[in-house]
């Protein structure tokens, strides 16, 4: 297979078969996943942006999954290591839609919310650039330039919008409490396994790839059911919401 590997690599170290059953179970919950939030947003009312906001979170991740588990979206990075670019196409995505679903149920303002996903994105491509770099000085400089993304992000989450959801107040600042720590501790996590994947090449690539599933299931799956639980909190919300832009 010839997917820009650098001429130095006699041998390039791929995934395992660890590795595979992990992409393999989280490409099917993701896919279930879709099927269920699709389903609820196709028989909900004014719940029905909260569900297609995870229909997409988790589609575009279980097709990120499908195309690794087909031997797509992979070249070999500095230290002959095979690097899943699929993932940070995927992240940059969810990214953003997870940033508008907790703003939607903060009942944050749309300035606010894209500056939160603004600062997601900056930490998501700053990562993938980190990942690509030779030189590194530059990859540490990318990392740096990730963080400060991430904190951004978090500095949104746990100080605008939870002001938003509390004004609204009772159930609504609870749910986003949940939610919204939920998020905060996954994101956190990322970079940690990119500290010792992408970055000092400590984890194999099978760990990297386990690790990453699981905080891709908390982050997109567990966050969104855990939204899904509040169905009927999330018809007042909404309601609510519609009331005031008339």
């Amino acid at each position: 297979m010839s997917t820009g590997i650098p001429t130095a690599c006699t041998t390039i170290e791929e995934v395992g078969s660890t590795g595979v059953g992990a992409l393999t179970v989280a490409f099917l919950i993701l896919v279930v996943s879709t099927i269920v939030f699709l389903a609820k947003a196709n028989s909900s009312g004014e719940q029905r942006k909260y569900y297609y906001l995870s229909t997409y979170i988790c589609g575009f991740a279980a097709m990120a999954y499908f195309a690794m588990l087909s031997g797509q979206g992979w070249t070999a990075i500095a230290g002959c290591r095979q690097f899943f670019y699929a993932r940070y196409a995927e992240w940059i995505v969810s990214a953003v839609l997870t940033t508008v679903l907790l703003g939607l149920v903060a009942g944050a303002e749309s300035d606010v919310i894209g500056g939160a996903a603004g600062s997601a994105v900056v930490m998501v491509f700053a990562m993938y650039m980190g990942s690509v770099s030779v030189v590194t000085t530059v990859k540490w400089f990318w990392f740096l330039i990730g963080v400060i993304g991430l904190i951004g992000a978090i500095v949104h989450f746990a100080q605008t919008f939870k002001a938003a959801a509390d004004v609204k107040g009772g159930d609504v600042s609870a749910l986003y409490g949940k939610v919204a720590w939920i998020v905060i501790l996954s994101w956190i996590c990322y970079p940690i396994v990119w500290l010792f994947s992408e970055g000092f090449a400590s984890f194999s690539v099978s760990f990297e790839v386990v690790a990453y599933a699981l905080l891709d299931i908390v982050s997109h799956v567990v966050m969104s059911f855990m939204v899904m639980s509040a169905h009927d909190l999330l018809g007042d919300v909404g309601a609510g919401q519609s009331r005031e832009y008339v």
